[in-house]
């Protein structure tokens, strides 16, 4: 790819922050995504992207990342300035006195680093569900779940959590289903999908900041929008670059499997039956694409709409030197770094993620 225009940043009014669910590439051992993500955070601290967090999937095949803490910190040891969190812990499928102390290690590890994503979902299908020995009613108890695992933080759980006991944490709700109103019930940051159907997150999020309770872990609501974003010369250009995912999430949606992310030109070459495309055309529906000055222009008005106080922005594609540029290119527009995007190099890559 050529670089892009090197115009006037346009100011986006809210952090910017990565989601990467360390997706595997056809062709490639899932164990090399892993390595991949932790290659790229180093990319996106140099980038000054303010955090970088790692999701939890079970028994996924397109999907490395299945014991987020274990991931976050090997993100934490390479890198030295930039949050780095799960987004998130389904806390369902654990035990709230583990989480509390995994996150007591990472933080007391990292100090003043780590965030605790959370969320509510559990296993995918029933054989993962009963490998985690948990059902599906398991989420029923979460608002429970997030009272217990903070009690082990302020030292007035039912046992003493170490090395958690005393530590802070900062704790943030996914909002699937209800989780808007546990966020607010509890007084947490709510990060939350920007989809397809806006009015109905616009809600959430005004339900959200209605019903907040001061005097959890925040004074204030604080809210966090994710987006599905990619950038390049040209919007035609930066589409193409989501049409793996876009492709993986068909497939899931019809064929219950999240396969490995295909080369750009296989998908769009590929012919589909019509339930195939109608899913891939939902899965592309939410996604943005355009150039550094479109995407920062796009960035400003959802966070204008949304009053979003940070964007957690996630981009999965075929080659990772692609998703790099883009993230360098966004960067770049938005001020996060001066100069020309071709001006700031990636970080030298960890040597084990060469090893393919």
């Amino acid at each position: 790819m050529t670089s892009a225009s090197t115009g006037p940043a346009a100011a986006v009014p809210a952090r910017l922050s990565i989601l990467d669910r360390s997706l595997a590439r056809e062709g490639e051992h899932p164990g090399a995504a892993l390595r991949d993500t932790v290659a790229f955070a180093r990319d996106a601290e140099a980038l000054g992207y303010h955090r970088f967090w790692v999701s939890e999937h079970h028994g996924v095949p397109g999907i490395a990342g299945s014991a987020p803490t274990v991931l976050a910190a090997a993100v934490a040891s390479a890198t030295s300035r930039i949050r780095v969190g799960t987004g998130g812990v389904m806390l369902p499928n654990h035990q709230p006195l583990v989480v509390a102390e995994q996150f007591g290690v990472l933080e007391s590890l990292f100090p003043g680093r780590i965030d605790m994503g959370l969320g509510r979902s559990v296993g995918f299908t029933d054989g993962i569900r009963k490998a985690l020995r948990v059902g599906k009613d398991a989420a029923d108890g979460f608002s429970e779940q997030i009272t217990e695992l903070l009690a082990y933080f302020d030292g007035t759980g039912p046992v003493r959590a170490r090395p958690a006991d005393g530590l802070r944490v900062p704790a943030f709700l996914l909002a699937v289903g209800s989780g808007a109103e546990i966020a607010a019930e509890h007084g947490l940051p709510l990060v939350i999908g920007a989809a397809r159907d806006e009015q109905r997150m616009l809600d959430a999020i005004g339900t959200y900041r209605e019903t907040f309770r001061p005097g959890g872990q925040a004074e204030e609501p604080y809210v966090m929008v994710a987006a599905n974003v990619a950038v390049a010369d040209s919007a035609e250009e930066a589409a193409r670059l989501q049409a793996p995912e876009a492709w993986s999430t068909a497939v899931s949606r019809t064929q219950g499997a999240f396969t490995p992310l295909a080369p750009p030109e296989d998908v769009l070459a590929r012919t589909m039956t019509a339930r195939e495309r109608t899913a891939y055309e939902a899965a592309r529906s939410s996604q943005l694409h355009g150039t550094g000055d479109e995407m920062a222009t796009a960035l400003a008005a959802l966070t204008a709409r949304t009053g979003a106080d940070e964007l957690l922005l996630t981009l999965n594609t075929h080659d990772p030197a692609d998703r790099l540029d883009s993230y360098r290119r966004l960067a770049h527009a938005t001020g996060l770094v001066s100069g020309a995007p071709s001006a700031v190099p990636p970080v030298t890559p960890l040597a084990a993620s060469a090893a393919r």
